[in-house]
């Protein structure tokens, strides 16, 4: 990875912002089997944070590899665990299991993608 956005300056993605537009390059961006938190990704554009990027996948994630950005704790989204889990697992994603069972969290320290 280059540390460059998968398509830069927000290009091609008609009918959002800028800002929404960079959000997504950089989700675009994040490879297979890591993460990134909202956090990460505002610091990266250097605006913003992580409020605004969750709005942004909120309205216009559903085109890009969503569940590739999570919570700074590695939690996982709300009402999406299961998809989220079944795509962390086909890509390899580390995962970290509660002892009591219930839903994991990504491994941050393994799985945060460095730009």
């Amino acid at each position: 990875m280059s540390g460059q956005p998968a398509r830069g300056s927000g290009q091609g993605r008609p009918g959002i912002d800028d800002y929404a537009s960079r959000v997504l390059d950089v989700v675009d961006s994040i490879s297979p089997g890591n993460v990134m938190s909202y956090g990460d990704i505002a610091e990266f554009l250097g605006e913003g944070g992580p409020r605004q990027v969750g709005r942004t996948l909120a309205l216009w994630g559903g085109g890009v590899a969503w569940w590739r950005v999570v919570h700074a704790d590695g939690s996982l989204l709300a009402g999406h665990e299961r998809e989220a889990v079944a795509a962390y697992k086909a890509e390899g994603t580390p995962l970290r299991y509660p002892a009591d069972g219930g839903w994991p969290r990504i491994d941050m320290k393994r799985a945060r993608w460095r730009h």
